[in-house]
């Protein structure tokens, strides 16, 4: 009782700035729960994919990823609350659209590139706007905050999948059109906020040596992130034949922990600092890798199950760790205004890489089997923890000052 009192009144006394962005960003994590627990299956029951197949979808998918940068670039004079508006309603015309044209090939392409560029256009704008809504030293606490609300809001867009498919098998329609419409109703939140001061002056482009071992940290984890996002759910569907109310199943599990991890997360990047944080994930990733390739190999198809359960759950959990790199960036970085298009530009390099990584994946499953391309991922989390253990902050060149909210 007396949490909830205490939450009551923390939200009575929030910002009005804050509490809009919060709540859109849940709406997003609503419909993007519903989006990503399904696409897999979706893909698999409409066009048959193969692992090749799959793998070079992922193409258009990230080209919006890698992308980024040139939209943060033409968007110079535009509030990032806008832009996260705009990018809303990208993600809702691409769900609504797939849910209503799905069935054609090319033209499910070209709806599911309008949905990556929406979703990749939010990465960096809410971190910024996040950071922005933080007090000096607050930035990791602000953003574990922001994620958990988003991951606990995605629990509800689990719940809906889980009915929908329950009593309407394989009815991907309604749910991408309800999910679209509740990300339209995220971007209607955005443009209510008033933060006309949001990097509206920041520079286009911004490449400086000074921010190098940034770049490698987001080249590294558009490797990892897009290895698991990829064949991880595939792994499921294509050998052990879950269906998507095992995924719906599995993000709530995921997102009820996320809602406890996702904020202490944050509070550890503040009291360790991102190199200990960054060098333990590196280490879980190299572990969960390890799970994904040889799970199948202990004979027992029910533990291969459950093994690979676990493993998809720790995988969407460390996905929050990607704060400790915007962090980083924060405190090295020489103006205010280079963090947002840094970050931009660090969503294009990741997705550099993220474009080639899943079509080479899908080749080496088909070659070498499957395993393979997990052992080729704890290869990349090797490299990870390396370059991990090269983050300094001490010396960074000045604290970035934020708008306390």
């Amino acid at each position: 009782m007396r949490m909830m009192d205490s939450l009551r009144e923390r939200i009575r006394n929030a910002h009005p700035n804050l509490l809009l962005f919060v709540a859109g960003m849940a709406l997003l994590g609503v419909a993007g729960s519903m989006f990503d627990t399904t696409f897999n299956n979706f893909l698999s029951d409409r066009f048959s994919l193969a692992a090749d197949s799959r793998g070079f979808l992922e193409f258009p998918r990230e080209l919006p990823g890698f992308l980024t940068a040139l939209f943060a670039g033409a968007l110079f004079f535009v509030a990032e609350t806008y832009i996260a508006a705009i990018a809303a309603v990208c993600v809702g015309v691409g769900m609504i659209g797939i849910g209503i044209w799905g069935g054609s090939w090319w033209l499910m392409i070209v709806l599911l590139t309008v949905w990556s560029s929406g979703s990749h256009m939010l990465m960096p704008v809410r971190s910024s706007v996040s950071m922005e809504l933080a007090s000096e030293g607050q930035k990791g606490r602000r953003l574990g905050q922001i994620q958990g609300a988003t991951i606990a809001a995605s629990v509800l867009g689990c719940a809906l999948v889980w009915i929908i498919m329950g009593l309407m098998p394989r009815n991907y329609a309604v749910v991408y059109i309800i999910g679209g419409a509740i990300a339209i109703c995220a971007a209607a939140l955005f443009l209510m906020m008033k933060m006309p001061y949001a990097h509206l002056r920041r520079p286009k482009f911004i490449w400086r040596r000074e921010y190098r071992l940034y770049y490698v940290l987001a080249l590294l984890f558009g490797a990892r992130k897009q290895i698991f996002i990829t064949f991880g759910p595939w792994v499921l569907v294509k050998i052990f034949h879950q269906d998507a109310i095992i995924f719906a199943k599995l993000w709530i599990v995921s997102a009820t922990l996320g809602v406890l991890f996702q904020p202490a997360l944050g509070r550890a990047i503040d009291r360790f600092g991102e190199r200990k944080v960054l060098m333990a994930d590196s280490l879980l990733i190299f572990s969960i890798c390890i799970g994904y390739g040889f799970a199948q190999k202990s004979g027992n198809v029910q533990y291969a199950i459950w093994l690979l359960y676990a493993c998809m759950v720790a995988d969407q959990l460390l996905f929050g760790v990607n704060m400790a790199r915007d962090t980083y960036l924060s405190k090295i970085a020489l103006k205010p205004e280079h963090v947002a298009p840094s970050l931009s530009l660090g969503v294009s390099i990741n997705h550099a890489i993220s474009m080639s990584v899943p079509a080479l994946g899908g080749l080496l499953w088909i070659a070498w089997g499957y395993q393979w391309v997990f052992i080729c991922a704890a290869g990349v989390a090797v490299i990870m923890l390396v370059a991990s253990s090269m983050v300094r902050t001490d010396n960074a060149a000045r604290a970035i000052p934020s708008a306390s909210t």
